[in-house]
Protein backbone atom coordinates (compact mmCIF):
# COMPACT_ATOMS: atom_id res chain seq x y z
CA UNK A 1 0.00 0.00 0.00
CA UNK A 2 1.25 3.42 -0.77
CA UNK A 3 2.19 5.42 2.47
CA UNK A 4 0.77 9.06 3.01
CA UNK A 5 2.66 12.41 1.60
CA UNK A 6 5.82 13.73 2.61
CA UNK A 7 7.62 16.91 1.61
CA UNK A 8 11.76 17.11 0.55
CA UNK A 9 11.80 20.31 2.89
CA UNK A 10 10.84 17.89 5.99
CA UNK A 11 13.57 15.31 5.28
CA UNK A 12 15.61 17.83 4.92
CA UNK A 13 15.59 18.93 8.71
CA UNK A 14 15.96 15.03 9.71
CA UNK A 15 19.30 15.42 10.90
CA UNK A 16 21.91 13.18 12.82
CA UNK A 17 22.93 14.25 16.18
CA UNK A 18 26.17 15.67 14.52
CA UNK A 19 23.97 17.97 12.13
CA UNK A 20 24.77 15.53 9.28
CA UNK A 21 22.29 14.43 6.75
CA UNK A 22 20.28 12.02 7.98
CA UNK A 23 19.08 8.47 5.99
CA UNK A 24 17.26 6.78 9.25
CA UNK A 25 13.70 5.91 8.05
CA UNK A 26 13.97 7.46 4.60
CA UNK A 27 12.66 5.30 2.14
CA UNK A 28 14.76 4.42 -0.40
CA UNK A 29 14.03 2.57 -3.72
CA UNK A 30 17.38 1.16 -5.23
CA UNK A 31 16.64 -0.54 -8.76
CA UNK A 32 19.19 -2.94 -9.85
CA UNK A 33 19.60 -3.96 -6.59
CA UNK A 34 20.61 -7.88 -7.09
CA UNK A 35 23.75 -6.35 -8.88
CA UNK A 36 27.14 -6.30 -7.69
CA UNK A 37 26.90 -2.47 -7.22
CA UNK A 38 23.25 -2.52 -5.78
CA UNK A 39 24.41 -4.79 -3.42
CA UNK A 40 26.92 -3.45 -1.98
CA UNK A 41 24.51 -0.04 -2.10
CA UNK A 42 22.09 -2.20 -0.24
CA UNK A 43 24.56 -2.76 2.35
CA UNK A 44 25.37 0.47 2.61
CA UNK A 45 21.88 2.00 3.27
CA UNK A 46 20.64 -0.32 5.51
CA UNK A 47 23.73 0.18 7.57
CA UNK A 48 22.70 4.09 7.25
CA UNK A 49 18.90 3.44 8.67
CA UNK A 50 17.06 3.62 5.60
CA UNK A 51 13.82 1.96 5.13
CA UNK A 52 15.25 0.20 1.83
CA UNK A 53 12.94 -1.47 -1.15
CA UNK A 54 14.18 -2.94 -4.42
CA UNK A 55 13.37 -3.15 -8.12
CA UNK A 56 15.56 -5.76 -10.48
CA UNK A 57 15.53 -9.11 -12.56
CA UNK A 58 16.52 -11.62 -10.08
CA UNK A 59 20.70 -11.93 -9.72
CA UNK A 60 21.90 -13.37 -13.35
CA UNK A 61 25.14 -14.80 -11.62
CA UNK A 62 26.13 -18.14 -9.63
CA UNK A 63 26.89 -16.91 -6.89
CA UNK A 64 25.21 -13.57 -6.33
CA UNK A 65 26.42 -11.08 -3.88
CA UNK A 66 22.81 -10.33 -3.45
CA UNK A 67 22.67 -14.18 -2.59
CA UNK A 68 26.02 -14.31 -0.43
CA UNK A 69 24.68 -10.88 1.78
CA UNK A 70 21.16 -12.75 2.48
CA UNK A 71 19.46 -9.32 1.46
CA UNK A 72 16.33 -10.56 0.13
CA UNK A 73 15.35 -11.26 3.90
CA UNK A 74 16.77 -7.74 5.08
CA UNK A 75 14.98 -5.40 2.92
CA UNK A 76 11.77 -5.04 0.85
CA UNK A 77 12.60 -7.24 -2.34
CA UNK A 78 10.60 -7.68 -5.32
CA UNK A 79 11.23 -9.21 -8.67
CA UNK A 80 10.63 -6.59 -11.80
CA UNK A 81 11.85 -6.12 -14.96
CA UNK A 82 12.43 -2.75 -15.85
CA UNK A 83 11.21 -3.32 -19.34
CA UNK A 84 7.73 -3.92 -17.91
CA UNK A 85 6.25 -0.21 -17.57
CA UNK A 86 2.77 -1.33 -15.68
CA UNK A 87 5.06 -3.38 -13.48
CA UNK A 88 7.36 -0.29 -12.43
CA UNK A 89 4.55 1.49 -11.99
CA UNK A 90 3.00 -0.78 -9.62
CA UNK A 91 6.09 -1.32 -7.62
CA UNK A 92 7.04 2.40 -7.40
CA UNK A 93 3.06 3.16 -6.13
CA UNK A 94 3.64 0.31 -3.58
CA UNK A 95 6.40 1.96 -2.16
CA UNK A 96 6.08 5.92 -2.59
CA UNK A 97 10.13 6.12 -2.69
CA UNK A 98 11.59 9.52 -1.25
CA UNK A 99 14.56 8.44 -3.03
CA UNK A 100 15.33 7.07 -6.13
CA UNK A 101 18.73 4.69 -6.78
CA UNK A 102 18.18 3.90 -10.32
CA UNK A 103 21.37 0.86 -11.09
CA UNK A 104 19.15 -1.36 -12.91
CA UNK A 105 20.59 -1.68 -16.44
CA UNK A 106 22.32 -4.08 -18.96
CA UNK A 107 26.04 -3.26 -18.42
CA UNK A 108 28.47 -5.66 -20.25
CA UNK A 109 30.03 -4.31 -23.73
CA UNK A 110 30.37 -7.48 -25.14
CA UNK A 111 26.70 -8.74 -24.46
CA UNK A 112 25.33 -5.53 -26.14
CA UNK A 113 27.34 -6.98 -29.14
CA UNK A 114 25.28 -10.31 -28.60
CA UNK A 115 21.71 -8.92 -27.30
CA UNK A 116 21.50 -4.75 -28.19
CA UNK A 117 17.62 -4.77 -28.52
CA UNK A 118 17.63 -6.15 -24.64
CA UNK A 119 20.63 -3.61 -24.23
CA UNK A 120 18.40 -0.43 -25.27
CA UNK A 121 14.94 -1.62 -24.20
CA UNK A 122 16.76 -2.16 -20.42
CA UNK A 123 19.06 0.88 -20.75
CA UNK A 124 16.54 3.35 -22.39
CA UNK A 125 13.07 2.47 -22.27
CA UNK A 126 13.60 0.99 -18.33
CA UNK A 127 14.60 4.41 -17.61
CA UNK A 128 11.57 6.27 -19.08
CA UNK A 129 9.38 3.60 -17.42
CA UNK A 130 10.80 4.62 -14.07
CA UNK A 131 11.02 8.05 -14.28
CA UNK A 132 7.20 8.29 -15.73
CA UNK A 133 6.27 6.23 -12.81
CA UNK A 134 7.60 8.47 -10.82
CA UNK A 135 5.99 11.91 -12.10
CA UNK A 136 2.82 10.48 -11.89
CA UNK A 137 3.01 10.23 -8.17
CA UNK A 138 2.95 14.00 -8.22
CA UNK A 139 5.13 14.11 -4.93
CA UNK A 140 8.67 15.19 -4.48
CA UNK A 141 11.46 13.18 -5.13
CA UNK A 142 14.86 12.90 -5.50
CA UNK A 143 16.37 10.36 -8.34
CA UNK A 144 19.76 9.84 -9.02
CA UNK A 145 20.16 7.96 -12.40
CA UNK A 146 23.12 5.95 -12.98
CA UNK A 147 25.35 5.80 -16.22
CA UNK A 148 29.07 5.27 -17.15
CA UNK A 149 31.87 6.97 -18.13
CA UNK A 150 31.38 5.48 -21.40
CA UNK A 151 28.66 8.20 -21.66
CA UNK A 152 30.79 10.22 -23.78
CA UNK A 153 31.70 10.51 -27.70
CA UNK A 154 35.19 9.11 -26.92
CA UNK A 155 37.94 10.17 -29.22
CA UNK A 156 40.48 8.25 -27.64
CA UNK A 157 41.95 12.23 -26.09
CA UNK A 158 44.81 12.21 -24.01
CA UNK A 159 42.43 14.61 -21.59
CA UNK A 160 39.76 13.71 -19.44
CA UNK A 161 36.04 14.17 -20.23
CA UNK A 162 34.42 17.00 -18.80
CA UNK A 163 30.53 16.71 -18.05
CA UNK A 164 30.14 19.40 -20.89
CA UNK A 165 31.85 17.34 -23.15
CA UNK A 166 29.87 15.85 -26.14
CA UNK A 167 27.71 12.41 -25.06
CA UNK A 168 27.89 9.27 -27.93
CA UNK A 169 29.19 5.92 -28.00
CA UNK A 170 29.90 3.59 -30.36
CA UNK A 171 29.08 0.42 -28.77
CA UNK A 172 25.31 -0.71 -28.44
CA UNK A 173 26.00 -0.09 -24.02
CA UNK A 174 27.92 2.84 -24.56
CA UNK A 175 24.95 4.15 -26.73
CA UNK A 176 22.30 3.40 -24.52
CA UNK A 177 23.42 4.74 -21.91
CA UNK A 178 24.09 7.94 -23.30
CA UNK A 179 20.49 7.58 -24.26
CA UNK A 180 19.75 7.17 -21.02
CA UNK A 181 21.54 10.49 -20.47
CA UNK A 182 19.21 12.77 -22.68
CA UNK A 183 16.12 10.54 -21.35
CA UNK A 184 17.41 11.63 -17.64
CA UNK A 185 17.71 15.62 -19.00
CA UNK A 186 14.47 15.49 -21.02
CA UNK A 187 12.58 14.32 -18.03
CA UNK A 188 14.17 16.83 -16.08
CA UNK A 189 13.27 19.16 -18.06
CA UNK A 190 9.62 18.63 -18.94
CA UNK A 191 8.19 17.31 -15.91
CA UNK A 192 10.87 17.87 -13.00
CA UNK A 193 12.07 20.86 -11.25
CA UNK A 194 11.96 22.68 -7.86
CA UNK A 195 10.43 21.67 -4.27
CA UNK A 196 7.55 19.90 -4.95
CA UNK A 197 8.37 18.56 -8.05
CA UNK A 198 10.88 14.99 -9.23
CA UNK A 199 14.89 16.48 -9.10
CA UNK A 200 16.86 14.21 -11.67
CA UNK A 201 20.60 13.91 -11.20
CA UNK A 202 22.92 11.97 -13.42
CA UNK A 203 25.91 9.81 -12.02
CA UNK A 204 28.86 8.69 -14.07
CA UNK A 205 31.16 6.21 -12.73
CA UNK A 206 34.42 4.71 -13.87
CA UNK A 207 35.54 0.87 -14.10
CA UNK A 208 34.37 0.10 -10.93
CA UNK A 209 36.04 -3.15 -8.98
CA UNK A 210 35.55 -4.85 -5.31
CA UNK A 211 34.54 -7.90 -4.38
CA UNK A 212 31.18 -9.87 -5.21
CA UNK A 213 31.67 -9.28 -8.60
CA UNK A 214 31.07 -12.00 -10.52
CA UNK A 215 29.78 -10.97 -13.80
CA UNK A 216 31.14 -12.41 -17.28
CA UNK A 217 34.29 -10.73 -19.21
CA UNK A 218 35.51 -8.42 -16.72
CA UNK A 219 38.73 -8.67 -15.41
CA UNK A 220 39.54 -9.08 -11.93
CA UNK A 221 36.07 -11.48 -11.64
CA UNK A 222 37.89 -13.59 -14.46
CA UNK A 223 41.01 -13.41 -12.85
CA UNK A 224 39.91 -14.27 -9.45
CA UNK A 225 37.93 -17.45 -10.99
CA UNK A 226 41.09 -18.56 -12.65
CA UNK A 227 43.30 -17.71 -9.52
CA UNK A 228 40.89 -19.76 -7.61
CA UNK A 229 41.23 -22.58 -10.28
CA UNK A 230 44.32 -22.22 -10.25
CA UNK A 231 44.47 -21.45 -13.60
CA UNK A 232 46.36 -18.60 -16.11
CA UNK A 233 43.99 -15.81 -17.44
CA UNK A 234 43.60 -14.98 -20.94
CA UNK A 235 43.74 -11.10 -20.89
CA UNK A 236 42.02 -9.49 -24.71
CA UNK A 237 43.05 -5.94 -23.80
CA UNK A 238 46.02 -5.69 -22.18
CA UNK A 239 47.02 -1.87 -22.53
CA UNK A 240 43.26 -0.71 -22.55
CA UNK A 241 43.86 2.25 -20.15
CA UNK A 242 40.90 2.56 -17.99
CA UNK A 243 39.65 4.78 -14.62
CA UNK A 244 39.61 1.82 -12.00
CA UNK A 245 38.17 2.88 -8.60
CA UNK A 246 37.20 0.98 -5.98
CA UNK A 247 33.32 0.49 -5.39
CA UNK A 248 32.81 2.58 -2.50
CA UNK A 249 34.26 5.49 -4.10
CA UNK A 250 31.45 6.25 -6.72
CA UNK A 251 28.52 4.40 -4.65
CA UNK A 252 29.56 7.08 -1.94
CA UNK A 253 29.14 9.86 -4.60
CA UNK A 254 25.89 8.17 -5.24
CA UNK A 255 24.97 8.94 -1.89
CA UNK A 256 26.23 12.29 -1.73
CA UNK A 257 24.67 13.46 -4.35
CA UNK A 258 21.34 11.97 -3.19
CA UNK A 259 21.04 14.13 -0.72
CA UNK A 260 21.95 17.34 -2.39
CA UNK A 261 19.71 16.54 -3.73
CA UNK A 262 16.80 16.43 -0.84
CA UNK A 263 17.94 19.12 0.84
CA UNK A 264 18.08 22.05 -1.91
CA UNK A 265 15.96 22.36 -4.90
CA UNK A 266 19.05 24.04 -6.42
CA UNK A 267 19.15 23.15 -10.32
CA UNK A 268 22.95 22.86 -9.78
CA UNK A 269 22.33 19.16 -8.40
CA UNK A 270 19.43 18.41 -11.14
CA UNK A 271 22.74 17.97 -13.40
CA UNK A 272 25.79 15.18 -14.27
CA UNK A 273 28.30 14.31 -12.19
CA UNK A 274 31.65 12.15 -12.90
CA UNK A 275 32.72 9.63 -9.93
CA UNK A 276 36.02 8.98 -10.76
CA UNK A 277 39.90 7.93 -9.66
CA UNK A 278 42.68 10.73 -9.26
CA UNK A 279 44.61 11.20 -12.29
CA UNK A 280 47.43 9.19 -11.32
CA UNK A 281 45.18 6.04 -10.48
CA UNK A 282 44.50 5.78 -14.61
CA UNK A 283 46.09 2.38 -15.62
CA UNK A 284 46.28 -0.18 -18.11
CA UNK A 285 44.31 -3.37 -17.81
CA UNK A 286 48.15 -5.43 -17.37
CA UNK A 287 48.89 -2.75 -14.56
CA UNK A 288 45.85 -4.07 -12.64
CA UNK A 289 46.58 -7.75 -13.35
CA UNK A 290 49.75 -7.35 -11.89
CA UNK A 291 49.04 -5.41 -9.04
CA UNK A 292 46.67 -8.03 -8.40
CA UNK A 293 48.88 -10.79 -8.57
CA UNK A 294 50.88 -9.20 -6.07
CA UNK A 295 48.19 -9.88 -3.69
CA UNK A 296 47.62 -13.31 -4.76
CA UNK A 297 50.03 -15.28 -7.05
CA UNK A 298 49.29 -15.94 -10.28
CA UNK A 299 50.06 -15.92 -14.17
CA UNK A 300 48.27 -14.50 -17.31
CA UNK A 301 48.77 -14.63 -21.06
CA UNK A 302 48.49 -12.28 -23.67
CA UNK A 303 44.99 -12.73 -25.54
CA UNK A 304 44.66 -9.78 -27.85
CA UNK A 305 42.24 -10.02 -30.96
CA UNK A 306 41.78 -7.48 -33.34
CA UNK A 307 38.88 -8.99 -34.41
CA UNK A 308 37.53 -8.78 -31.57
CA UNK A 309 34.19 -5.72 -30.77
CA UNK A 310 35.34 -2.73 -30.30
CA UNK A 311 36.34 -1.67 -26.99
CA UNK A 312 37.76 1.74 -26.00
CA UNK A 313 41.55 1.78 -25.35
CA UNK A 314 41.56 4.95 -23.33
CA UNK A 315 38.87 6.13 -21.44
CA UNK A 316 39.26 9.24 -18.27
CA UNK A 317 37.01 11.07 -16.53
CA UNK A 318 38.02 14.91 -14.65
CA UNK A 319 35.85 14.91 -10.95
CA UNK A 320 36.72 18.77 -10.69
CA UNK A 321 32.93 19.08 -10.21
CA UNK A 322 32.14 16.55 -7.78
CA UNK A 323 35.06 17.56 -6.19
CA UNK A 324 34.53 21.52 -5.95
CA UNK A 325 30.63 21.63 -5.61
CA UNK A 326 29.93 18.03 -3.72
CA UNK A 327 32.78 18.05 -1.44
CA UNK A 328 33.39 14.36 -2.57
CA UNK A 329 36.91 13.01 -3.82
CA UNK A 330 38.11 9.19 -3.90
CA UNK A 331 39.34 7.66 -0.85
CA UNK A 332 41.34 4.88 -1.75
CA UNK A 333 43.83 4.79 -4.17
CA UNK A 334 44.59 2.19 -6.95
CA UNK A 335 46.69 0.13 -5.05
CA UNK A 336 44.77 0.17 -2.21
CA UNK A 337 41.26 -0.29 -4.42
CA UNK A 338 43.39 -3.65 -5.81
CA UNK A 339 44.21 -5.27 -2.03
CA UNK A 340 40.79 -4.74 -0.93
CA UNK A 341 39.29 -6.51 -3.87
CA UNK A 342 41.31 -9.11 -3.89
CA UNK A 343 41.63 -9.41 -0.33
CA UNK A 344 37.72 -9.95 -0.29
CA UNK A 345 37.92 -12.60 -2.74
CA UNK A 346 41.03 -14.28 -1.17
CA UNK A 347 38.63 -13.91 1.91
CA UNK A 348 36.04 -15.65 0.79
CA UNK A 349 38.02 -18.45 -0.61
CA UNK A 350 39.88 -19.07 2.60
CA UNK A 351 36.52 -19.64 3.91
CA UNK A 352 35.52 -16.18 5.68
CA UNK A 353 32.24 -14.83 6.05
CA UNK A 354 31.09 -12.53 2.93
CA UNK A 355 28.68 -10.31 5.01
CA UNK A 356 31.78 -9.60 7.40
CA UNK A 357 33.96 -8.97 4.86
CA UNK A 358 31.97 -6.89 3.40
CA UNK A 359 30.71 -4.97 6.56
CA UNK A 360 34.35 -4.81 7.29
CA UNK A 361 35.43 -2.84 3.87
CA UNK A 362 32.31 -0.51 4.15
CA UNK A 363 33.50 0.61 7.66
CA UNK A 364 36.77 1.28 6.55
CA UNK A 365 35.94 3.76 3.86
CA UNK A 366 33.45 5.61 6.03
CA UNK A 367 36.45 5.75 8.45
CA UNK A 368 38.69 7.13 5.90
CA UNK A 369 35.84 9.55 4.21
CA UNK A 370 34.86 11.05 7.77
CA UNK A 371 39.08 11.52 8.14
CA UNK A 372 38.88 13.15 5.32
Amino acid sequence: MGRGPRTLEGLALRMDGNGEFSWQGKRVLVTGHTGFKGSWLCEMLLDRGATLSGLALPPETKPALFDQLGLARRMDHAAVDIRDAEAVAARVRDVMPDIVLHLAAQPLVRRSYREPVVTWATNVMGTAHLLDALTRLERPISVVVVTTDKVYDNREWVHAYRETDPLGGHDPYSTSKAGTELVAQSWRKSFGGGAHGVRIATARAGNVIGGGDWSENRILPDLMRALAAGQALSLRNPHSVRPWQHVLDPLTGYLTLAERLVASPDAQWQDGFNFGPEAVDLRTVRDLVDTALGYWPGQWVDASDPAAPHEAGRLALTIDKARATLGWAPRWSFETAVSKTVSWYRGLHEGQDVRSLTKEQIAAHAAKTRAA
